[in-house]
């Protein structure tokens, strides 16, 4: 737990876990395309090409 000293941390985790979960289970647009185990991927691919 050494990375979480503070609160800050802590909710920069937490917001990045909810993130993820919300990519998978398919309630943002981004990989909306691709297939249910692929979804994580296909949006990172396209946050890297919309940068």
């Amino acid at each position: 737990m050494r990375g979480l000293r503070t609160d800050r941390t802590a909710q920069t985790i937490i917001a990045g876990h909810a993130f993820m979960q919300n990519l998978r289970r398919g309630h943002y647009e981004l990989g909306a395309d691709a297939p249910r185990g692929l979804r994580v991927a296909a949006a990172f691919i396209e946050l890297a090409t919309a940068a």
